[in-house]
């Protein structure tokens, strides 16, 4: 099921791509506090990622976001498929990736990079934590950061 979270107009449009109800709640909470504009869509597997990137199925008319918070541990299709996929695709690939996931394991976060993501995170234990690097993360990509806009075919 996709929710989204808007707070305004033209808003940045992020797919979270996580299984975890309580890291979704957090996720959530942080975005709802942050001062920038926002639309958070949210899927529970990789599966279902690749459905709205490739605006499959349900996710025929999905808008295409502005940016990916990837968990690498999910059911269906990892986030590693997911973004090997997403990066392989010349329409998709543009999309920045964050992983965002509890590994700090040092061969997943050098395979993330092999792969092409664009930042790695690793979510901490501690709600507050939690909450302030997600709050850190939007300013820094939101505010500081250049995104994209959606690439037009020739």
């Amino acid at each position: 099921m996709t929710e989204m979270y808007s707070s305004g107009p033209e808003p940045a449009r992020i797919l979270l791509v996580e299984d975890n109800p309580g890291d979704v709640r957090l996720t959530r909470e942080a975005f709802e506090a942050a001062r920038i504009e926002s639309d958070l869509y949210v899927v529970s597997d990789g599966a279902e990622a690749l459905e709205f990137l490739e605006q499959r199925g349900e996710y025929e008319d999905a808008p295409r976001p502005d940016l990916v918070l990837l968990d690498l541990n999910l059911p269906r299709a990892s986030g590693e498929e997911v973004l090997t996929e997403l990066k392989d695709d010349p329409e998709l690939r543009t999309i920045p990736v964050i992983v965002l996931t509890s590994s700090r394991a040092e061969e997943d976060i050098v395979r993330s990079y092999e792969l092409h993501a664009n930042a790695y995170l690793t979510k901490p234990v501690d709600p507050d934590e939690f909450i302030e690097t997600i709050r850190a993360f939007e300013e820094f990509w939101f505010t500081v950061v250049h995104l994209p806009s959606e690439v037009e075919e020739s």
